[in-house]
């Protein structure tokens, strides 16, 4: 089964965030610049919330408000929901389509230390039935 660990260790750990202070123009700049859907909003090393392009299409655009003069902290979805190492994408499958989230931040120890995707996890599922039905034409086969 494919823990959230086998994920990271696949895709990287990288983590890009922003500050509740930032303004909402700088946030889209940084998920276009690096081609994300979503940023942790963190201060320090406490994760306050997260910010994602749908969270801009109906908080600030659909509102008429300013990219440039409304902040993260107002626009973020908090509290975040997160995910350990040792979660099955299973598990994650199941947050993802309950909540209605796309990411989810990775935790160990009271610790950030990345972020899963919903397409992460459907690239997952998608490998693990191919896999599947790989051994079960070679069964079928021999």
């Amino acid at each position: 089964m494919t823990t959230v660990r086998h994920l990271l260790d696949r895709k990287g750990r990288a983590i890009f965030s922003v500050g509740p202070e930032d303004p909402v123009l700088e946030a889209i700049r940084l998920m276009a610049e690096h081609h994300v859907g979503a940023l942790l909003v963190t201060r320090g090393e406490a994760v306050l919330g997260i910010i994602s392009e749908r969270d801009y299409a109906r908080k600030v655009i659909l509102l008429g408000r300013s990219s440039a003069d409304t902040r993260v902290g107002q626009i973020m979805s908090s509290p975040v929901i997160t995910v350990s190492l040792d979660s099955t994408v299973q598990e994650c499958m199941q947050i993802v389509t309950e909540q209605r989230v796309r990411h989810l931040p990775v935790v160990d120890n009271g610790r950030l230390i990345g972020v899963v995707s919903i397409g992460d996890l459907v690239k997952a599922v998608i490998e693990e039935q191919q896999h599947t039905i790989e051994q079960l034409e070679t069964y079928i086969h021999s």
